[in-house]
């Protein structure tokens, strides 16, 4: 009974954290329906339009850079509310807001909370999860981020065509924000999910880990008791105090051996799982499926697909990280994403399209959501110490927005100068060297503790 309790304890307090993740996925999904009403009503040039697309990343980026010295500093908790906070701010202000640069400001805040969330989330799940189910517990983050992005595509397809549909005229605040100026309304939903982020964070205790690193140990025993169980919260707390006894870190710390080896072991590993082209087949698709013969003019709906897809096949990851393993998923995957790449670029280069192109597409985004995408959440919360694991865990999420920008940047210029066959044998190329790189430096993790991987790396240095 006792047991049960104990894993009902974690499982609500993942999925609480795991909101992160899904205001994550929705916030950054939700903008492809908005971009062309946008752009049509407020009469934007291409300058203004890009900088429309991209101010969050801006935000994102700022995000990272204070959320993780700052978790170290005051807490996971409450640097999760500040996320909350920013989402709930950001959709409010960005659907009532009329003026352009409003809507900037408030774009660059909700990619401020997405920042934060992307890095705080995850590191508060893999602290707070038992070792032999860490790695199925910190994959629920990537499964909410997928989730979010569903339900974005879900609703935004709901209400454009709910307005489409609507013939009746009113004068109300619901009629402008839902009908009129429907993608207003599309950002409004996320008030939703942000109050409830907001609200059951109330319950959702602080990090063990953080809590002993700042000496209390009594509070990070009650915590344990309610994860673990009162035995084996002891014997973890006991190996908690014997890790955590060195001074707080910051990046001149990461800079020196062995943690420099470890980020770059994680900030490569997390590149390389962004330039597999993942953003280009996500963000793009629609272009791609046109020119295969698939798709004909409804993007949202095509979405939709993609992002069940990636939601479904994400399960996989779960199910199966902490028994067979982070490593022999994450060479199999990277594997076989590179495969399916490589046949997507040769049915371009042998102009065969329709559903065979479509497979090929679909095959990578399986591979993907079970290796390269959970598993640099996964690793990066698990190889770094408790005193640092905020701030090493930001520089590791700042690189994956970096590569986003980077991959968003020049596909278009890929595509066009290039030709798509070349862009998506680029891709499969980067899979492969994600496969080679993570052959050769990375080590497996799976059922044991965040110390044990601590003193583990301490002795292999």
């Amino acid at each position: 009974m006792a047991q049960e309790k104990t894993k009902h304890f974690v499982a609500l307090i993942t999925l609480i954290a795991a909101l992160g993740g899904f205001l994550f996925g929705f916030d950054m999904a939700v903008v492809s329906g908005i971009i062309e009403p946008v752009k049509v009503q407020y009469g934007l040039t291409a300058a203004q339009e890009g900088l429309f697309v991209s101010c969050a990343l801006l935000g994102c980026i700022g995000g990272v850079a204070f959320s993780g010295y700052l978790s170290d500093t005051i807490g996971r908790r409450k640097v999760l509310f500040i996320a909350a906070f920013l989402f709930l701010i950001s959709a409010l202000g960005f659907a009532l807001s009329k003026e352009y640069g409003a809507l900037i400001f408030f774009r660059v805040l909700a990619g401020v909370g997405v920042g934060v969330a992307s890095n705080v989330s995850p590191l508060y799940i893999s602290e707070i999860a038992p070792a032999n189910k860490r790695g199925g517990l910190v994959t629920f983050y990537q499964l909410a981020i997928t989730i979010g992005i569903l339900t974005a595509y879900l609703s935004n397809l709901f209400l454009q065509r709910n307005a489409i549909n609507y013939t009746g005229s009113s004068s109300s605040l619901l009629h402008w924000l839902f009908i009129e100026n429907v993608w207003r309304g599309m950002f409004l939903v996320g008030v939703i999910p942000a109050l409830a982020f907001a609200l059951l964070l109330l319950i959702v205790p602080e990090s063990p880990r953080w809590l002993v690193q700042h000496g209390k140990a009594a509070a990070a025993l009650a915590v344990l008791t309610k994860i673990s169980g009162h035995q084996d919260a002891v014997v973890e707390l006991n190996t908690i105090k014997e890790m955590s006894s060195q001074k707080k870190g910051g990046f001149s710390e990461l800079m020196r051996l062995p943690l420099r080896k470890l980020l770059v072991l994680a900030m490569t590993l997390t590149a390389l799982s962004q330039f597999s082209g993942i953003n280009g087949v996500i963000f793009y698709g629609p272009t791609i499926m046109k020119s295969a013969g698939i798709v004909a003019n409804d993007a949202l709906f095509y979405q939709v697909i993609l992002g069940a897809a990636n939601m479904l096949f994400t399960f996989i990851a779960i199910l199966k990280v902490d028994s067979w393993g982070r490593r022999p998923l994450y060479l199999y995957g990277s594997m076989l994403a590179a495969i399916a790449l490589a046949l997507t670029g040769f049915c371009f280069w042998l102009n065969i399209t329709g559903w065979l192109m479509l497979g090929c597409i679909i095959l990578f985004l399986l591979f993907f959501a079970f290796s390269l995408g959970p598993l640099k959440f996964v690793i990066s919360t698990e190889i770094f110490p408790t005193h640092i694991r905020g701030t090493a865990l930001s520089v590791c999420i700042m690189t994956m927005w970096v590569s986003d920008w980077v991959v968003n940047l020049l596909f278009p210029v890929m595509r066009d100068e290039l030709g798509i066959t070349v862009s998506f044998f680029i891709f499969a190329f980067f899979c492969l060297l994600s496969f080679i790189y993570a052959k050769m430096n990375l080590f497996e993790t799976k059922g044991k503790s965040l110390e044990e991987i601590e003193k583990s790396v301490a002795v292999n240095q």
